[in-house]
C-alpha cells in the first residue's frame, strides 16, 4: 500500500480510470492499528486494485474536503470523483471491509 503524503499525489492517484482504494488513517488511531492488522488478507481478496494509504495528518484539510468524519475511513476513487466511502464505525472488521468492497466493486 503506498503512503500518499502530497495533495498533488493525492490528486494524480484519483484521476485514475480504474478504481483505487484509499484508506485515510492517523498514526494516533488505534482503530487504524487493528485494521492494518487484517488489511493484508482484504488486500489479498482485491489485489487488482491499487491501494493507497493517506494520513490525515499529513496532507491539510484532506480529511475534511472528503468529508472524513473517523479513521480508519477507506474510500473508492475513479475519475477524479468519490465513488464510495465506508465511514471508521463500519472499518472494524476484514469482513465489513470486505463487504463494502463486493458490493462497490463487484
Amino acid at each position: 500500500m503506498e503512503l500518499i503524503t502530497t495533495q498533488a499525489r493525492f490528486d494524480e492517484v484519483i484521476q485514475s480510470a480504474e478504481p483505487v482504494i484509499i484508506k485515510f488513517f492517523a498514526n494516533w488511531c488505534p482503530d487504524c492499528r487493528r485494521f492494518d492488522m487484517f488489511s493484508g488478507q482484504v488486500m489479498d481478496e482485491f489485489n487488482n486494485y491499487n491501494w493507497y494509504e493517506v494520513n490525515i495528518d499529513e496532507i491539510e484539510g484532506i480529511a475534511e474536503k472528503y468529508e472524513v468524519m473517523g479513521i480508519p475511513s477507506v474510500l473508492i476513487f475513479q475519475n477524479g470523483e468519490k465513488l464510495a466511502h465506508q465511514h471508521s464505525a463500519y472499518t472494524k472488521t476484514p469482513e465489513e471491509v470486505t463487504e463494502f468492497l463486493q458490493q462497490q466493486l463487484g
